[in-house]
């Protein structure tokens, strides 16, 4: 009952995969595309997704800030190099390594572990939902009153 969920930005790309997913056996309608929106809009699509599936080599970055803002689990494969390590960051950040896989097949097995277990996949989404209350990385004011503490300190220096 899985998706792949893609923005919509590229009429090409779009026609391509729909034409490769029917030559592989996948029905067309199992990719959805979402076009271009508000923040608002955009942040409130995540709601109707169970898990976010990062991507290897190049990983989400905003794109993955905004899932775990608003309570999506983040499946991840750690790369080797820094657009390969964004998620795993951000995930580290929540104290949330459990999603940090070292490699593909690791990745794989996860993510099929989660699609077939929805208590878990339901436990992590609680997990991450109470992490996001004593986490720093959502904490915006915090971050500011910090920087502005800094650059203070910088200017008197």
């Amino acid at each position: 009952n899985s998706v792949l969920w893609l923005l919509e930005c590229n009429t090409w790309a779009k026609a391509n995969l729909q034409r490769e997913a029917e030559a592989s056996g996948i029905a067309k309608d199992r990719l959805v595309f979402a076009p271009r929106t508000i923040i608002e809009a955009h942040l409130e699509r995540h709601l109707h997704a169970d898990l976010f599936l990062d991507t290897l080599p190049y990983n989400a970055h905003t794109t993955a800030s905004d899932a775990l803002f608003m309570d999506l689990p983040v499946l991840t494969c750690l790369g080797e190099t820094f657009p390969a390590r964004v998620a795993a960051s951000l995930l580290q950040a929540i104290d949330f390594n459990e999603l940090i896989l070292k490699n593909l097949q690791q990745y794989e097995e996860k993510a099929l572990l989660l699609a077939a277990n929805p208590k878990e996949l339901s436990r992590i989404k609680q997990q991450l939902i109470s992490q996001q209350k004593t986490s720093h990385l959502f904490n915006s004011q915090k971050f500011a009153r910090n920087l502005e503490a800094l650059l203070l300190k910088l200017m008197i220096k």
